[in-house]
């Protein structure tokens, strides 16, 4: 990040490690297709496994349950799906429980109808209802075939992070699959998929210091698995089809081991997150946060200032060098509150969301509350004129 700014939208998107980034630089050198039988292609493969083992470690899993995608959002279109397999046999499942709040690509319902998706709400702080889901699956017509519940460990805008064990527990009863979204989550609380909370997790390179274009569907087991989206050439043991992404998989691998390493630097980054937000109510008393009240990702602040719309603070940020959203980098161009903030009962100007990480240098947190001292000393301005 160039010296005269802030880079403080790291849910959107970390910055690349320097372990990922050489990692690649290396893989790059590597011209063969990785399941090619001679000496390079095995090179290839060897590259692509080690990086299966690290994303593995990074979420408690074995290696060979990795399945390696385009992303995160092919993940959720592959595990939502209707068509399921328990070894050869194969599983029907006829709805999909989703949050309120979750990522467009998990809220959607992937393969789904619409008529066989159910929303469940969530509180004032963004907390999925743990009563309406256990009432939804009690009532779930089980002759017609499974339920699949498909929320977020961590929500992309405000950091609240769900009861996942509870979540897990309820739809465990209930006889569910749970495929929970681990993007935001992992690198930045400890995850264990070995706990028994999820049948599958949801994540992303480019979230925990990778590169972007690469994802990965992590499964508790290889007993039970969806239909292949992705067919053809049989890569992915069949998973997913399509010549492998040889770098790109690689700086993923890279990236996973150090964010598992940097798990132990998440409490720093919780204290330049608490200091964020006491500087934002120091300067704007009436500034108010979102999800406070619930536990969050130790790097994400989620606010808003009354009177000033979310889009035009975050321009008068980015002019004076700080960048960060106005809510999910995916629903840009959107105009007033997110569905996350609708989902938790605001209808106001929207939020700004400041996500940081291990990374973050005390200098871009000076450029922030210069800026915002700005910002917020025109806006009373404003008031004072009005």
């Amino acid at each position: 990040m160039a010296k005269n700014r802030a880079y403080l939208d790291w849910n959107a998107s970390a910055p690349i490690s320097d372990q990922a980034r050489q990692a690649m630089l290396a893989a790059l050198d590597i011209d063969a297709n990785a399941s090619s039988v001679h000496a390079e292609g095995r090179t290839a493969r060897r590259l692509i496994e080690n990086a299966r083992a690290g994303v593995a470690g990074l979420v408690g899993a074995k290696a060979e349950h990795v399945v390696f995608t385009s992303g995160a959002t092919e993940a959720a279109a592959t595990l939502l799906t209707p068509r399921y397999r328990m070894g050869r046999s194969p599983l029907a499942v006829s709805r999909v429980y989703v949050c309120a709040t979750d990522h467009p690509c998990v809220l959607g319902g992937g393969q789904f109808p619409a008529e066989r998706v159910t929303v469940i709400g969530v509180d004032g702080n963004g907390i999925v209802d743990s009563a309406a889901l256990r009432a939804a699956l009690a009532a779930h017509d089980k002759a017609e075939g499974l339920a699949l519940v498909a929320m977020h460990v961590a929500n992309n805008e405000t950091g609240v992070l769900q009861p996942i064990a509870e979540i897990g527990g309820i739809a465990k009863e209930a006889g569910a699959i749970v495929v929970l979204d681990a993007v935001q989550a992992a690198g930045r609380v400890p995850l264990d998929i070995s706990d028994g909370y999820a049948d599958f997790l949801i994540l992303s390179s480019h979230k925990i210091g990778g590169p972007k274009g690469a994802g990965a569907i992590v499964a508790a087991s290889d007993l039970m698995m969806p239909a292949a989206l992705i067919t053809g050439g049989g890569q992915e043991h069949g998973h997913r089809a399509g010549t492998e992404n040889v770098a790109a998989i690689a700086g993923f691998g890279a990236a996973a081991r150090g964010a598992l390493a940097g798990l132990t630097a998440m409490g720093e980054v919780r204290a330049m997150r608490d200091a964020i937000e006491a500087e934002i109510a120091r300067l704007a008393p009436d500034a108010i946060f979102y999800g406070q009240g619930a536990e969050r990702l130790p790097n994400t602040t989620f606010f808003s200032l009354p009177g000033l719309k979310a889009e035009t603070a975050q321009i008068a940020f980015d002019l004076a060098g700080v960048a960060l959203s106005a809510g999910s980098a995916c629903s840009s161009g959107r105009v007033g509150p997110s569905h996350v903030l609708k989902a938790m009962g605001h209808d106001g100007e929207g939020g700004l969301r400041v996500s940081i990480g291990r990374d973050t240098t005390p200098q871009e947190m000076e450029l922030f509350r210069k800026a915002l001292e700005g910002i917020t000393a025109r806006r009373s301005a404003k008031k004072e004129a009005a």
